[in-house]
C-alpha cells in the first residue's frame, strides 16, 4: 500500500474540529508535547510526504518518546517508544479501534475486512476465526505441508526464472494463503484469483491515496447529486466496490462449489461452512469477510520480508556463507531443509529476526484510535484521537539495537558471554487487541523460504559492464513498505542443488 500514517490521519478526520479536549475545565493532564501548527489545519503542513517514520523519529529526539500534533482539530500521538507502546498494549482495549475511511473504507468496501473494521463483537468475531486457525505454533503444525510444498514450487520458479524475484515471491505468498483460505491452488503464469484479489487490494490503495478524495475530508459530499462537478468519485467508488465484492464474493463460491461436489480440499472456508446449515446469515457473512481479510492482510508483509531477506544476501555475503555452512553441517545436502529443522539452526532463525528487525516491513503500523480520554506516559490521549506507533524507530533504536541499520543475525543468538537483544518479534506485530492474528503464518513463511533457499541457492551482486552493482537498502512509504526495487544475480549452488529443487515427490 502507498498510504501514509498522518494523511491517513487527515482522511479520516473528515473536516471535523474535536476541540473538546481543549475546553473541559479540569484536566487531568497535559497533551504530549510537539511542534507548533496553525490555527485551524494544525500541523498539516509539517507532515512529510515520504518516509514519515524518519521524520517521527527527528521529532521524537527533540519531544520524547511520546508526541502529538493536530490534524484539522484531531489530535494525533506519536508512539516513538517500545516502553510507551507496552503501556498502550496493556490498555488494549482503549486503543485498538480505527479511523474511519470513507472512499477505501465505506464506499469501496474495505471497513468490514479485518483491517479497517471497528473495535467491536464483529471484530473480536474475525480474531477468534484467525486464532483458531493460525494464532499460535501448535495451530500452524497443520498447515506446514502446504508452506512447504508452495516453498518448493517458489524454488522451482526462481531456479528457472530468476529475474521474477518479486513476482516468484508473491505466486509464493498467494500460494500459501489461497491454499489455506480457500484450498485453491494458484497456478503457473497468470492466475485469475490472484489478479482479482491484487487488483482489488490496487484499488484499494488508490482509493486512500493522501487528499485524492475530497470526500475523505468531507463525508456529506457522498450524498450530493452526481451531475455536480467534482462527483465522480462516486463512479470510481462504484467501480472498485465491484471489484471489492467480486474479490470477497469469487474465491468464496468456488470454495462452495468444490463442496457441494465433493472435492474440497480442508481449508479455512470449508471447515467453517462444514454446518452450514445451522449457521445464521450473519454468522456466514462473518465467514466470508474474514477469509477475504487473509489475503490482503498477509501477502503484502510476507513478501516485503521475503524481498528484504534476499536484499540482505546480497548486501552481506559473509553472513549467506555462514548461514549455508550451518544448514550444510545440519542437514547435509542430500535433501531440502524443513520446517521440523528449525529448532537444530540457530542462525537461519537469527536471520529471521534479523529480517524483521532491520527491514520494518510496517514501519508505522495502522493507525489506531482511542475510543475515550486515557493516560499514557503522564500524558493525555483525548478520546477520538489518532494513535501512530513509529515500529520503524523501535527496530532501531541504538540504545537496543547497536549499529542498528547493519544487518547483524548475531545480535538475536544468545551466549554466555553475550545475551541476545530484544526480539524485534515483540515490536514488529504491533501491539493490543491489533496485534498481528498472522504472525505465526508470517514467520513460518519467512523461514521456510529463507531456509531453502540458502540451502540451494546462491544470491549474489549483479555484475554489469565489468562493475559490481551494489543496491541501497531504501523502502518504499505506506503502511506496508517494500525495499525499493534491486538487482541481484541467482544461481544454484550445484548440480545436486538443481536436482533437488526439480523433484517431483514433494
Amino acid at each position: 500500500m502507498s498510504l501514509t500514517p498522518f494523511n491517513y490521519a487527515v482522511a479520516a478526520a473528515g473536516g471535523l474540529l474535536l476541540l473538546q479536549w481543549c475546553l473541559k475545565p479540569k484536566q487531568l493532564a497535559p497533551l504530549p508535547p510537539g511542534p507548533a501548527g496553525l490555527p485551524i489545519v494544525g500541523n498539516v503542513a509539517d507532515m512529510p510526504a515520504t518516509r514519515e517514520w524518519i521524520t517521527f523519529a527527528e521529532w521524537g529526539r527533540k519531544w520524547g518518546g511520546i508526541l502529538s500534533v493536530t490534524l484539522l482539530g484531531r489530535p494525533m500521538i506519536i508512539v516513538n517508544s517500545a516502553q510507551i507502546m507496552s503501556e498502550l498494549d496493556k490498555q488494549g482495549a482503549v486503543y485498538s479501534d480505527r479511523p474511519r475511511l470513507e472512499m477505501g473504507g465505506e464506499l469501496v468496501g474495505y471497513s468490514q475486512t479485518l483491517v479497517l473494521i471497528s473495535y467491536g463483537a464483529r471484530f473480536r468475531t474475525y480474531r477468534k476465526y484467525f486464532s483458531r486457525h493460525f494464532g499460535s505454533p501448535l495451530a500452524m503444525e497443520r498447515h506446514v505441508p502446504t508452506v512447504e510444498y508452495e516453498t518448493r514450487r517458489f524454488l522451482k520458479r526462481t531456479l528457472a526464472n530468476p529475474e521474477n524475484l518479486m513476482i516468484n515471491l508473491r505466486k509464493l505468498a498467494g500460494g500459501i494463503i489461497m491454499q489455506l483460505t480457500y484450498g485453491y491452488e494458484v497456478q503457473d503464469g497468470d492466475d485469475p484469483f490472484v489478479t482479482l484479489i491484487e487488483n482489488a487490494n490496487d484499488n484499494f490503495s488508490a482509493a486512500t491515496v493522501p487528499g485524492a478524495f475530497v470526500v475523505d475530508f468531507f463525508p456529506s459530499l457522498r450524498n450530493l447529486p452526481e451531475w455536480l462537478p467534482g462527483m465522480g468519485f462516486m463512479a470510481l467508488a462504484r467501480k472498485w466496490a465491484l471489484a471489492t465484492s467480486n474479490m470477497i464474493e469469487i474465491p468464496f463460491n468456488y470454495t462452495k462449489q468444490q463442496m457441494a461436489a465433493g472435492i474440497a480440499r480442508p481449508s479455512f472456508l470449508s471447515e467453517n461452512l462444514e454446518n452450514e446449515k445451522n449457521l445464521a446469515a450473519e454468522e456466514i457473512d462473518d465467514i466470508k469477510l474474514a477469509a477475504s481479510s487473509m489475503y490482503g492482510g498477509g501477502a503484502d508483509t510476507t513478501v516485503s520480508a521475503e524481498y528484504a531477506f534476499f536484499l540482505a544476501m546480497v548486501l552481506n555475503p559473509d553472513a549467506q556463507k555462514k548461514a549455508q555452512a550451518e544448514i550444510d553441517a545440519v542437514i547435509g545436502n542430500d535433501r531440502l531443509p524443513t520446517l521440523a529443522d528449525r529448532p537444530d539452526l540457530p542462525y537461519i532463525n537469527a536471520i529471521v529476526s534479523e529480517v524483521l528487525r532491520w527491514n520494518s516491513v510496517a514501519p508505522t503500523g495502522v493507525p489506531h484510535t482511542a475510543m475515550e480520554d486515557g493516560i499514557i506516559g503522564g500524558y493525555l490521549i483525548p478520546k477520538n484521537s489518532i494513535i501512530i506507533a513509529n515500529l520503524w524507530n523501535m527496530l532501531h533504536d541504538p540504545e537496543v539495537y547497536p549499529d542498528p541499520f547493519k544487518f547483524d543475525p548475531e545480535r538475536h543468538i544468545d551466549t554466555p558471554e553475550k545475551p541476545a537483544q530484544q526480539n524485534p518479534r515483540n515490536v514488529c506485530f504491533g501491539y493490543g487487541r491489533r496485534i498481528c492474528p498472522g504472525m505465526h503464518l508470517a514467520e513460518t513463511s519467512l523461514f521456510s523460504v529463507i531456509v531453502s533457499s540458502l540451502a540451494v541457492l546462491n544470491v549474489a551482486k549483479v555484475v554489469e559492464n565489468g562493475v559490481e552493482i551494489t543496491p541501497a537498502h531504501e523502502n518504499t512509504s505506506g503502511i506496508i513498505s517494500f525495499p525499493e526495487p534491486f538487482k541481484c544475480t541467482i544461481t544454484p549452488r550445484s548440480e545436486k542443488a538443481i536436482s533437488l529443487i526439480n523433484e517431483e515427490q514433494f
